[in-house]
């Protein structure tokens, strides 16, 4: 793709999302509907591509070139993309981000300013090896109103562009405007996008530390990052340590593959020889690697841990273990070695809970649950674009009110700034009520 054809696909987004911020929550759900029953009606097309997508995979794995995480992430199945269908509906299903009044102050009689949520506008995204993360950005940017750019991995070509080709069609086929939703595959295009600040309003890149780095030094767009998942649970010495046990193990084995899986376990030394042995059991029945300092060592049978273990994301079967003589020392590891994504606490103890929740600055803390929670979906919020470990705009999964904005509406009676300035200057209200904006309102009262 040239970079005029580029230039060409952003301005037919621009103009897209222009018309998509006036669609109604209707027309929006109906059109989500529409590629839901599509995804299910062409699944054998999809499973096809993707099928090819996987064996080139699996020829790389064997190379050395390809991790068994991304395979797995690769693979599609007949249950999988139900499951895809299903998170477009409930997207659908979602209240409407768009149009709420988020506050409403009087400033004087008969004028009235409105906070009102709006479209982000024009969203690029670059995201892994997993198809369905197409077809999440795509059903969240479609119900909050945004066009978006979609770059996915080449190691899920195949996959990508069946799935974008049934989005696409579908959307057609309901009425949404044309080029709300792009496609480009080449790598070079990214670095087109990067300069086109006057014409994207946000980038979501999901990835590798390095990567996100490379985008936000190398476009003055703004970026909502997505890095690693450095993250961790602590297992207290005031925990029930069968919860312990099976918070551990799934927050690790029920999908190693994705961010919010456990990379580190922190286990206090005061029930660290009870609970050990037991989660390096299950854990080694499930096929982990376990790597672990020397306290943990003298205790189980594991690999030595390096320091470079602390801070890696292994998206695998591995994981690092560490034993600490306190809650303190537990909050220290995770600040110095974490990613600022998910951690967890096992405990009893309120307080120390409080503690470890408070002093963290992580997207998502959670007490007493698995890690992998920290899912959009799992949050309510119909699906994600991203986790965002930053602090402005959105942090933690980024679902509908993620990709949106706001702008302020006034409503007036002819009012002037000359009334409210010099000697004689009329007083303002500025007083909060509730209230929602609608066009006209003042005049139909």
């Amino acid at each position: 793709m040239t970079e005029t054809d580029i230039e060409r696909d952003v301005d037919e987004a621009q103009t897209a999302a222009l018309e998509l911020a006036k669609r109604s929550d209707e027309e929006r759900k109906a059109a989500l509907h529409e590629i839901a029953d599509a995804i299910e009606a062409r699944t054998d097309e999809i499973l096809a591509e993707n099928e090819t997508d996987v064996a080139e995979g699996e020829r790389l794995l064997e190379d050395g070139e390809y991790t068994q995480a991304l395979v797995d992430r690769l693979k599609l199945s007949e249950s999988k993309i139900e499951s895809i269908a299903a998170m477009v509906r409930s997207v659908a299903e979602q209240a409407d981000p768009l149009g709420k009044t988020l506050s409403a102050r009087e400033l004087d009689e008969d004028l009235e300013l409105y906070k009102v949520a709006v479209p982000i506008g024009v969203v690029g995204t670059v995201f892994e090896s997993r198809p369905d993360a197409l077809v999440q950005i795509a059903a969240l940017g479609l119900k909050s109103g945004n066009a978006v750019i979609l770059k996915g991995g080449s190691e899920a070509l195949h996959s990508n562009r069946i799935l974008f080709e049934i989005i696409e069609e579908a959307a057609a086929d309901a009425g949404v405007p044309d080029g709300w939703a792009q496609h480009i595959e080449a790598r070079e295009d990214v670095d087109a996008l990067l300069e086109m600040d006057d014409a994207i309003d946000l980038l979501m890149p999901r990835g590798s530390s390095e990567f996100v780095s490379y985008i936000q030094d190398n476009t003055s767009i703004p970026v909502l990052g997505h890095t690693e998942g450095i993250c961790h649970v602590y297992v207290d010495d005031e925990a029930d340590l069968s919860m312990a046990e099976d918070i551990a193990f799934d927050a690790k084995v029920q999908y190693p593959a994705v961010c919010n899986a456990v990379e580190t376990l922190l286990v206090h030394e005061a029930v660290a020889e009870d609970f050990l042995p037991a989660i390096a059991d299950r854990y080694e029945t499930a096929g982990v690697e376990m790597r672990g300092d020397e306290a943990t060592r003298e205790i189980v049978d594991v690999e030595a841990a390096t320091d470079a273990d602390w801070d890696t994301e292994y998206g695998d079967l591995i994981v690092s273990i560490r034993v600490v003589d306190s809650l303190e020392a537990a909050i220290d590891h995770v600040t110095s070695h974490g990613s600022k994504h998910t951690e967890s606490i096992v405990t009893e103890d309120a307080d120390r809970a409080s503690a470890f929740m408070r002093s963290l600055d992580s997207a998502s803390v959670f007490h007493n649950a698995s890690t992998r929670f920290a899912d959009g979906y799992r949050f309510g919020l119909g699906a994600e674009v991203g986790i965002s470990t930053g602090k402005i705009h959105a942090r933690g999964p980024v679902g509908l009110e993620g990709l949106t904005t706001y702008k302020y509406h006034l409503e007036g009676d002819g009012q002037l700034v000359a009334t409210y300035a010099g000697e004689d200057a009329a007083p303002f209200i500025h007083e909060e009520f509730e209230g929602e904006w609608s066009p006209g309102r003042l005049s139909d009262e």
